[in-house]
């Protein structure tokens, strides 16, 4: 209020929109100010700022989401080339593999904090307590281990045998147990995209 008197000013940007407080914040300097809030970010970097959408706040306090402003996140983040080129993959049920994980995984990190994103999908306050402990570098050490493999463990991780699980963690400065815990996941995860894969082109399947 003293800054709108003293200097003057058109708009205001909300920056690190990611505690419980945003949207007091958000309603408080609207008021005091009577001044539009015109961008918002949850981060500290120029890349992390978008145009503030008070319907979409009020979804992510009401526990809604806000599955919108992830979309806008993801196209201006994926490469629609390569996203093209998994999805024609994906469609012909070719295998997925470890280097198809690290490419998803990096284009999921360019889209910011994961547990910002997860905070945008419907249901999530539910869980915040576990979002908010939700570690980037996790993912980090995922992408560290992956490519301390050779192309041919990322094509078939089934030849990753003892030795080779103890090399990969060396190399990644992790434990085995992590290299192991990971291929497990994966192999999971490669199944249900086989079932997912076999599924597409049936009647009222998505």
């Amino acid at each position: 209020e003293a800054f709108v008197q003293g200097v003057g000013f058109d708009g205001v940007v909300l920056t690190k929109l990611d505690g419980d407080a945003r949207g007091g914040a958000a309603l408080s300097v609207r008021h005091m100010t009577g001044r539009p809030i015109m961008f918002a970010s949850t981060g500290e970097k120029l890349e992390d700022f978008d145009v503030f959408h008070p319907d979409r706040m009020a979804g992510r306090i009401l526990d809604m989401g806000d599955i919108l402003t992830l979309i806008e996140q993801a196209e201006r983040a994926f490469d629609a080339e390569q996203a093209e080129k998994m999805t024609t993959k994906f469609a012909s049920g070719e295998d997925f593999t470890l280097e198809d994980f690290l490419e998803q995984m990096m284009m999921i990190r360019k889209l910011g904090p994961i547990g910002n994103l997860l905070g945008m999908m419907p249901g999530m306050g539910q869980v915040r307590d576990q979002v908010s402990q939700i570690d980037d570098k996790d993912l980090d050490r995922v992408a560290a281990i992956i490519r301390s493999m050779t192309p041919g463990e990322r094509s078939n991780p089934k030849i990753i045998n003892g030795s080779r699980r103890a090399r990969i963690a060396r190399g990644s400065g992790v434990t085995v147990g992590e290299v192991n815990s990971l291929v497990t996941r994966f192999f999971d995860a490669q199944k249900m995209m086989r079932q997912m894969a076999g599924g597409m082109g049936l009647p009222g399947m998505p």
